[in-house]
């Protein structure tokens, strides 16, 4: 018999919004509040890099870089495992875009 694993369902999430004004370090700050609630997992912003003046994240200019206006991958992956800590995971919202001459 062979262990398998279940896909995570999420059972309750908070939104998240990233940007220059809630960064990683503040949304790590808040994951124990979160677990009290009852949050099973949050629901990002598009935390890639973005536009400079970008308070939504949406207006991604690079898929494989961190917004560093948002933390490093240090910070990054200190909520990460601050969220794991309280068996909490996440969910990622981002826009991808395509040319239109396609």
């Amino acid at each position: 018999m062979t262990d398998q694993r279940h896909p995570r369902i999420p059972s309750c999430t908070y939104r998240l919004q990233f940007n220059r004004w809630f960064t990683f370090a503040q949304a790590r700050e808040i994951v124990p509040y979160l677990d009290a609630l009852g949050v099973s997992d949050t629901y990002a912003s598009p935390y890639f890099q973005a536009g400079v003046e970008s308070l939504h994240g949406y207006d991604i200019t690079d898929h494989n870089k961190i917004n560093p206006v948002i933390g490093s991958r240090e910070e990054y992956d200190s909520w990460v495992a601050e969220l794991h800590a309280h068996s909490m995971g996440q969910l990622l919202d981002f826009v991808t875009w395509e040319s239109p001459s396609r």
